[in-house]
């Protein structure tokens, strides 16, 4: 059977109405849980790429973002969108961005009305925007290189500046996107009544951005609510990072304090070793060796 393309496995899911709920990972072993959990697609997102770097989203590079992204897009079947910043740039670097990401096997990305490059200061809801036609043109040239390079490659034109000028501003500039080519729109409402509004006010699908861990009270909602309000699909932001990394801190502490840990049993860990083993397909590389090296 022709393999299918990621990119086209997106927008086969995107015409089925198929609502996306999309773990963001910062390795290959968490997009593999994603898969196996029955998501059916996953993400890659700049809040856990700079962490996991030990840096910060805004000092990124373009080749850092995507070859993280790729290594965990190469370890599925089902199709990753990646945040792409502010595109690297102006409309030109915007261009490259997006072809770069298309040879990366990812099979689509947002991008936003930020600065670039951006300021680490965002984190604190600081909005440092382009203007809107800056923005419009921005996302008018990443679709033409869409257009060019692969058709089924999925834009997502996002605002961020619902967080300081409200929705309206956010919504047109969404709205500037969507003229411009974008399949789909992501924007920051900050209240229940912004968020079921939203929808119905875009002229391209809703993407929702579920931040936990948020200091500035942006509601977090269930996958049934954001579906009944019209979003399309969920970035869930931080929901595979922040569990790790409280798990880790606490099993470090006791660790250091007693030597030993007592957070997983031993049959425990033995099992969650056998399910890592089985993740990376172990047994069918023991298989191979069995047959061939191992064997004579």
């Amino acid at each position: 059977m022709p393999v299918v393309k990621k990119t086209t496995k997106l927008r086969e899911l995107l015409r089925a109405q198929t609502f996306l709920h999309m773990p963001a990972v910062y390795d290959a072993l968490g997009a593999r849980l994603v898969e196996q959990a029955g998501f059916e697609a996953v993400y890659s997102g700049g809040y856990v790429t700079g962490a996991s770097r030990a840096v910060t989203e805004p000092l990124l590079t373009m080749t850092e973002q995507i070859t993280l992204a790729a290594d965990a897009a190469a370890a599925v079947d089902i199709p990753m969108v990646v945040d792409a910043g502010a595109g690297f740039g102006e409309p030109l670097h915007t261009m490259r961005t997006v072809r770069e990401f298309i040879r990366a096997g990812i099979a689509g990305v947002h991008i936003e009305d930020q600065l670039f490059p951006k300021r680490a200061h965002y984190h604190t809801y600081h909005v440092h925007e382009i203007t809107p036609e800056e923005f419009g043109e921005k996302i008018q040239y990443a679709c033409r290189e869409r257009n060019q390079v692969d058709p089924d490659f999925v834009i997502i034109a996002r605002s961020d500046s619902c967080r300081e000028f409200g929705l309206d501003v956010a919504v047109d500039r969404v709205n500037r996107g969507a003229d411009a080519g974008a399949d789909l729109g992501l924007l920051f409402p900050r209240t229940v009544e912004e968020t079921e509004r939203a929808p119905r006010v875009c002229r391209i699908p809703l993407v929702y951005v579920m931040s936990r861990g948020n200091r500035d009270q942006r509601p977090i909602f269930s996958r049934q609510d954001l579906q009944q309000m019209g979003y399309v699909a969920i970035i869930d932001a931080q929901v595979m990072m922040l569990p790790a990394f409280v798990a880790q801190q606490r099993m470090l502490k006791e660790l250091r304090a007693t030597g030993n840990f007592t957070s997983l049993t031993g049959e425990e860990a033995i099992r969650a070793r056998k399910d890592i083993e089985d993740l990376i397909h172990l047994e069918e590389y023991y298989e191979i060796e069995r047959q061939t090296v191992e064997g004579r």
